[in-house]
């Protein structure tokens, strides 16, 4: 199957990465992770750096010979999940100071599927404009915003609603959640 990039900055929300890269494995496709340094403190507080015992490869985020560092390696995709306002502002703008953000750049400029899940709020005007700015290059954002259709039990359910919309932005059907069909269950 194919090799997705999970990127984990140092927003709080490690569980967003945990499942993620979880229901990748699920579906059968590989996953790489570049954490930032703040990002590896995050998890290790939040208890989810066993996150990274789930990936097929990780990478340092200062390691710019990576594979993932260029255009001729053939991942499928990359999501930023958390994704901090610091690194957002850098992807909208260009800035490719380390390897997660220099893979999201990679994406970009190969026209692959880039899935930004800015954690932080609330957002002011300048982060409103990098969001934009992302968008505009081909960034796909996806809040972290669980939903509460369908009567989440647990933290994971909450988190998987977020999950289900990143995997829809690869084009991967999931099944974790019907699909919405009004309001009759």
């Amino acid at each position: 199957m194919s090799l997705y990039v999970v990127g984990i900055t140092g927003a709080s929300g490690g569980i967003y990465a945990r499942r993620l890269t979880k229901r990748l494995k699920d579906l059968g496709h590989s996953v790489g992770i570049i954490a930032t340094d703040t990002g590896k403190q995050v998890l290790a507080f939040e208890k989810e750096d066993c996150v990274f015992a789930l990936a097929d490869a990780v990478w340092e985020s200062s390691d710019l010979f990576a594979p993932v560092a260029s255009g001729t390696c053939d991942f499928a995709g990359m999501a930023v999940v958390p994704c901090s306002m610091g690194s957002l502002a850098k992807i909208a703008n260009g800035i490719a100071d380390n390897l997660l953000i220099r893979t999201a750049d990679v994406c970009l400029k190969e026209r692959r599927p880039l899935v930004i899940v800015p954690r932080e709020m609330p957002y002011n005007h300048i982060h409103l404009k990098n969001m934009l700015l992302a968008e505009e290059a081909g960034c796909r954002i996806v809040a972290a915003s669980p939903h509460f259709y369908f009567e989440p039990k647990t933290v994971e359910d909450l988190a998987d609603t977020v999950v289900s919309k990143i995997l829809s932005q690869f084009g991967l059907k999931d099944s974790l959640f019907q699909e919405w069909n009004g309001w009759e269950k």
